[in-house]
């Protein structure tokens, strides 16, 4: 099979707060965006992969557990205390996990996807043989 690109479609009910809050929280670059009647989509540049928000998922007021939602989205980040700061910065509230493999905050966005962040410097010391 010969990939050409790869991308991740997270449907959403709070649609405009979803790509507000990636579009904000991530400084992800947009790439494009359609409406077509109800449907609607953006699409973010994901370090070379995409993200594509869409219309047409389940909110939960609160963080999905696995069970409902067994995916996590995972952005690294050089520096893991100004990503505390600017998660603060915006109202979210939120807790830092520091662990012997790595420093891990964990939010969820407007629809109550669960969304890590974690410290790029101790996930390539994993990646080391």
């Amino acid at each position: 099979m010969d990939i050409c690109r790869t991308g991740i479609i997270l449907n959403t009910k709070n649609y405009e707060q979803c790509v507000l809050f990636y579009q904000t929280l991530f400084d992800l670059q947009l790439l494009f965006q359609e409406t077509d009647g109800a449907f609607k989509l953006s699409c973010f540049d994901f370090l070379g992969s995409y993200l594509m928000i869409e219309t047409g998922g389940v909110a939960q007021p609160n963080e999905k557990s696995i069970e409902q939602s067994a995916t996590k989205l995972r952005f690294n980040v050089s520096n893991i205390d100004d990503a505390l700061a600017k998660i603060k910065s915006l109202g979210i509230s939120v807790q830092i996990n520091r662990n012997s493999w790595g420093t891990t905050i964990n939010i969820c966005d407007p629809d109550g996807n669960r969304v890590g962040i974690r410290d790029e410097a101790t996930f390539l010391e994993q990646l080391k043989p």
